[in-house]
């Protein structure tokens, strides 16, 4: 839709772009939705999260086999390291109000730096549980207080009325690196270097993703606070809390964002062993599945962040992202068992889970355009619902393994994915949101006289 189109009737579900959509309204990279002083960052999150991601497909067997010595035993530091990221996730958020989305993202990067190479070497080479179960929870710490804080940086900066776009490019990095071209570079490592020698590959690349962030971009809003002056640091962190009660939407929100990729995360444990055990497929026929798998899901994260900018958020989360990865995740796991010893039939499903997976997208332009006062709080709770489910998807398996077996915890996810739907219902703008929707605002503009008025 062109920046002169006539505003639509607008019902509260997701941004219709008015006559204001700003300056360089006509320009490329506005037409695709990347924020250009950005273009930079998001191509060093993608770099990060290939680091990031080359361990996705092996991790659990990995630690399982350097000093776990089970499965359930492996899914405990994992679901430690999900600990470390729900925490980090949020405080990604509440930091990046009151340093900067920058700062936070230079603290993100080291802390992934020092205590990877500490889990290595201490942990994993020494077969060593304790330390493993250490600094692998510690180095949670670090992939969300990198990538969060640049989303934070994308919803300060991009229009309200292509935020949906702008968020979707995000995604297209972050899932572009974590799991897919992670998975591929893997493929392709482990049986040069093996498994250990593929995670100090993932190091240099996350040591470039960071070089490409940090040193690339340069547009201003991301190198100071985001918070009004007068906010101080207990204030922020106390204010990314209590938008939960002040503004139910946002944590209703927040739930949603948990049950987005809590199967996500949860599936990573059991399906290395199903398809390989079970199925009969190799280690690099389920990568290469990963890898389709998650191709097909950042393609679609672009699609469905554009299309939400003009059929609406709410509509493309509750039918493409709740309900349908609701019958696709139930797809991924039961066909590949009616149907075995037909890889491309576990393919195709896997690429099905991938695409309704991107049917959430818009939440991330959802969740701050629910309280544009308090954009810092929702984008610290929307983190928080994202590191969450990396514990919750983990913790589900651990409980319900054991008793229900893999087939039990598959139907939990998908009964996960029927309460977002319900959930969804309630995600509603305020008129605040949908003027700086019709006026082409971002939301860090937006929010200007919301301030004011909050304090007069």
């Amino acid at each position: 839709m062109s920046s002169t189109a006539a505003p639509a009737a607008h019902t509260g579900t997701g941004p219709v772009p008015g006559p204001g959509t700003g300056k360089g309204a006509g320009t490329v990279w506005d037409r695709l939705g990347i924020p250009r002083p950005l273009l930079f960052g998001f191509i060093g999150v993608l770099i990060f999260m290939i680091g990031d991601g080359v361990e996705s497909g092996f991790i659990a067997p990995f630690i399982e086999g350097n000093g776990a010595g089970s499965e359930v035993r492996a899914s405990y530091v994992i679901t430690a390291y999900g600990v470390t990221v729900m925490l980090a996730s949020w405080l990604s958020g509440a930091l990046s109000e009151l340093w900067g989305p920058r700062r936070v993202m230079q603290i993100g990067l080291a802390v992934w730096i020092v205590f990877d190479i500490l889990f290595l070497t201490l942990g994993a080479a020494q077969d060593n549980y304790t330390l493993m179960l250490l600094f692998y929870g510690l180095r949670g710490f670090g992939y969300p207080l990198f990538a969060f804080s640049f989303l934070v940086w994308v919803t300060a900066t991009a229009p309200v009325a292509r935020l949906g776009a702008a968020v979707g490019w995000f995604y297209f990095a972050f899932t572009g690196g974590l799991p897919t071209l992670g998975s591929l570079t893997a493929s392709v490592t482990n049986p040069l270097f093996g498994k250990f020698g593929t995670l100090w590959v993932a190091l240099a690349l996350i040591v470039i993703g960071g070089a490409f962030c940090l040193l690339g971009v340069r547009e201003r809003t991301g190198y100071s606070r985001l918070a009004p002056p007068g906010v101080r640091p207990v204030q922020s962190l106390t204010r990314s809390l209590s938008i939960a009660w002040t503004n139910p939407k946002v944590a209703i929100g927040c739930v949603v964002r948990i049950i987005n990729t809590a199967p996500q995360f949860g599936l990573w444990v059991i399906l290395p062993a199903f398809f390989t055990d079970e199925m009969g497929f190799t280690d690099g026929d389920w990568l290469r599945l990963l890898s389709i798998m998650f191709a097909t899901n950042i393609f679609f994260n672009l699609l469905f962040g554009v299309v939400s900018d003009r059929i609406g958020w709410r509509t493309t989360i509750g039918w493409f992202g709740a309900v349908g990865c609701a019958l696709s995740v139930l797809a991924l796991y039961f066909v590949p068992k009616l149907m075995t010893d037909n890889y491309w039939v576990a393919v195709g499903v896997g690429m099905i889970y991938g695409a309704t997976l991107a049917g959430f997208v818009p939440i991330s332009a959802l969740m701050p355009s629910l309280a544009p006062e308090n954009k810092g709080g929702a984008m610290a709770l929307l983190n928080l619902g994202a590191g969450g489910a990396a514990f919750v998807g983990p913790a589900i398996v651990s409980v319900f393994l054991g008793p229900l077996g893999r087939d039990g915890v598959v139907i939990i996810f998908a009964g996960l994915y029927v309460v977002a739907a319900v959930l969804t219902l309630f995600l509603k703008l305020p008129r605040a949101s949908e003027e700086a929707i019709e006026q082409g605002k971002s939301l860090h503009q937006a929010a200007e006289p919301l301030t004011v008025r909050a304090t007069t």
